[in-house]
């Protein structure tokens, strides 16, 4: 009795939601070893993500898959159909705006899926460690915490992270996945060697440098475009048991960017001569340099701007780390005291402290968990993530650190050099067409707190000024985790890859079925023909 009634309301809700665009019974009998949920619940969590800036309709369904297999019966179901119907894989939902809500489709839930709590249903595979070859196979849904936990068991870890670890794997390789050590190793998307796609015709395809090179290197970076991942495989290195992690602060960006931008030059020097983490942050409001990315500058030793600073001006954090292991301890102070020796930060603002490498690596959801006790994670994020070419940094830097942003902000800055050689030109990710270029990272959360300055609407259109600032003075950034509404916008964001991108869009995904929240494609089912021909 139950199970009717559960059927009989989930074709009523296809009717209402959809009406004459799709045939129920394509849902409903799709056929597959998870759960295609019609939950109340499910639907409405698929609808909402981290940003919390967007609240799209809610998808007509939300997909547990127990294998690759089921995802590529629904593509390929929505590929067939008559009618048409979207399908959009979603990781942990940390999106920003909206990228993985589907217009009038079906949410693929990648990560947490309810089957691997239950355990009545075949699951998707556990991460499989590849010990001698160095490389580890995992499910495209995988936070990258449980990749970590299970190379551990082995001594390994993947070479390239992102800061926050409760993150998918697929959702990372989507768009770059980019952390202190892409200076080094190059972004996550760099050192993958295999991926197992579906396409957007609903094909199961395996891809790599060797086989099927041209879906590999689109994938890659394509922002959900042209497959759903379904595995991939990740190169490994051994993991250090320890590091030692050390802040210096700065008055003078010159100084700043100068020893940055060194760090990241030393690359190619063997260990012990080179930092194995560089990031740093600015400080443009002194309540900030006590906030959760730095939080062993206190209690015990708060710092204040104007004791830097004697005219309360901006400040620059340089984050560092050198990793070793516990037979090597003693030779970390000289190897760091010699890399120090050579960079101009301020004196006596060395601030250091040893942890073991796991707590490092997971060091925001520390603070996640801090942030969420007090009812501050869960609020809007107008985050703004940008490139910035190493020629214009200084502009930026007077434009917006010390122009448009004043002295509050209600988040961290990051900012921080890469280097591009250590980007694979082939794949679908875009970077400034300079050597050196520069992830400038607004993180900030909007609060209901009486504050204009914190306020959702202060913070958008702050974002608003900082892009037309970098349009005006010919800063030639470009988004990371990018948003555009507009088909010109995204055709200036990719630049001279438009033609290939569109191309590789035609081939793998005809019908605009994968990804459509990221708005670059009108699902074909939705467009007319004249519409249609307007991509060219």
């Amino acid at each position: 009795m139950a199970t009717k009634l559960l059927l009989t309301f989930a074709i009523c809700r296809l009717l209402v939601t959809v009406g004459l665009t799709l045939d129920p019974t394509e849902l409903l009998l799709l056929g597959v070893d998870g759960q295609l949920s019609f939950d109340p619940t499910d639907v409405e969590t698929a609808s909402l993500d981290f940003g919390l800036l967007t609240r799209a309709a809610p998808p007509l369904a939300v997909l547990h898959p127990a294998s690759a297999q089921d995802i590529a019966q629904l593509v390929k179901t929505a590929y067939g159909s008559n009618f048409g119907f979207t399908v959009s894989a979603r990781g942990h939902g940390h999106s920003i705006n909206g990228q993985t809500q589907p217009a009038n489709g079906v949410v693929v839930q990648m990560s947490g899926s309810k089957l691997r709590a239950s355990g009545r249903i075949r699951k998707p595979a556990e991460p499989r460690v590849w010990p001698g070859e160095r490389y580890v196979d995992v499910w495209g849904g995988e936070l990258w915490i449980d990749v970590l936990r299970s190379t551990l068991e082995y001594g390994l870890a993947p070479k390239s992270w992102t800061d926050y670890l409760y993150l998918s794997v697929g959702g990372t390789l989507s768009n770059a996945g980019i952390s202190g050590q892409a200076f080094n190793h190059g972004p996550q998307i760099s050192n993958v060697h295999e991926l197992d796609v579906v396409t957007g015709k609903g094909d199961l395809l395996t891809c790599s440098e060797e086989q099927n090179s041209e879906l590999f290197h689109a994938v890659l970076g394509g922002l959900g475009q042209f497959g759903i991942i379904t595995r991939a495989r990740i190169s490994l290195e051994p993991a250090p048991q320890k590091v030692r992690w050390i802040r210096v602060l700065y008055s003078n960006f010159w100084a700043f960017t100068r020893d940055q931008e060194y760090l990241i030059s030393l690359h190619a020097q063997t260990g012990s001569q080179k930092f194995d983490y560089v990031e740093g942050f600015v400080i443009v409001d002194e309540g900030l340099i006590n906030n959760w990315r730095s939080s062993f500058f206190s209690p015990r030793n708060p710092v204040k701007i104007s004791s830097l600073d004697p005219n309360g001006g901006v400040l620059y954090c340089l984050e560092i780390t050198k990793n070793y292991q516990e037979s090597t301890a003693s030779t970390i102070d000289k190897e760091v005291e010699s890399l120090l020796k050579k960079l101009n930060f301020i004196p006596a603002t060395v601030f250091t402290t040893d942890l073991l490498y796991v707590d490092f690596l997971d060091r925001v959801h520390k603070a996640e968990l801090k942030l969420r006790s007090k009812g501050l994670w869960e609020v809007p994020h107008p985050w703004l993530n940008l490139f910035v070419p190493k020629s214009k940094i200084a502009d930026f830097d007077k434009g917006v650190f010390k122009g448009i942003l004043g002295n509050k902000t209600s988040g961290p800055i990051l900012i921080y050099p890469m280097n591009k050689n250590k980007w694979d030109h082939r794949s679908s990710a875009v970077t400034p067409d300079e050597d050196v270029f520069y992830l400038v990272a607004l993180l900030r959360s909007a609060l209901d707190n009486g504050e204009e300055t914190h306020s959702l609407e202060y913070l958008t259109d702050q974002n608003r000024q900082i892009l037309r600032f970098c349009d005006d003075a010919g800063i030639n950034a470009k988004q990371y985790l990018p948003h555009y509404t507009t088909h010109e916008e995204w055709m200036d964001h990719f630049g001279n890859k438009w033609d290939w991108f569109y191309k590789m869009k035609m081939e793998f995904d005809p019908r605009h079925i994968l990804a459509s929240g990221q708005q670059i494609f009108t699902p074909s089912f939705l467009s007319s023909t004249k519409m249609a021909a307007s991509w060219r």
